[in-house]
């Protein structure tokens, strides 16, 4: 896979890294953004990436409402400290991700957090929609498995496109915003209603 200085450039304002190293990382991750960060964490290069191993107990919970009160998000974001809980950088990083939510409906911060039970549905669903594609049986474990990575791309926070950039994730941006604030961020948890849905008791 060609290595464009876009993607340079994407990793290493994330990261921090020098500019032979980031080319090196997605050399060796084949343009994987995600195995590149890893990549250069192994090394000791990633200043953004190692930072998220240290204590974030700060920070802000964001409230946003959307279409004249239609739609309220609750997102807790913590930092290290109370004077990057402070900063305007950090208040408006987390009205961003409320934002995103409002927009974007997540249901989970990161692909972890969905249940295997879930991820074995959708997993059936994609198969069945395959068989009925008449889709070969050879490519049917590839086909599942993209279908299954596209849906954790929907439902999670972390890995969806951002509104207002297209080019970069939520995570992407949050990693952006950790090499510029000098301090782990960490989206906790969050919360959406829309109005007149129904509550998972009803």
């Amino acid at each position: 896979m060609e290595i464009t200085t876009q993607m340079i450039k994407e990793l290493r304002s994330a990261t921090s890294a020098p500019m032979l190293d980031c080319r090196k990382a997605l050399q060796e991750a084949n343009g994987d953004y995600h195995k590149a960060v890893d990549w250069l964490r192994e090394k000791g290069m990633a200043t953004a990436a190692k930072r998220s191993d240290r204590q974030a107990s700060n920070g802000v919970v964001e409230m946003y409402s959307h279409g004249g009160g239609r739609v309220g998000v609750m997102v807790e974001v913590n930092c290290e400290t109370d004077f990057v809980a402070r900063a305007e950088q950090f208040r408006n990083l987390a009205h961003e991700i409320a934002l995103q939510i409002a927009a974007s409906s997540p249901k989970y911060v990161k692909a972890d957090e969905i249940p295997a039970a879930e991820l074995e549905h959708e997993a059936g669903i994609a198969r069945a929609r395959a068989i009925e594609e008449g889709k070969p049986e050879n490519v049917m474990a590839k086909i599942v498995e993209g279908r299954v990575e596209k849906y954790k791309d929907e439902v999670c926070l972390m890995r969806q496109t951002y509104i207002r950039d297209e080019t970069l994730t939520v995570e992407k941006l949050i990693l952006q915003n950790v090499a510029a604030i000098g301090e782990s961020v960490i989206v906790r948890r969050f919360q959406r209603w829309e109005l007149g849905e129904s509550t998972k008791e009803e």
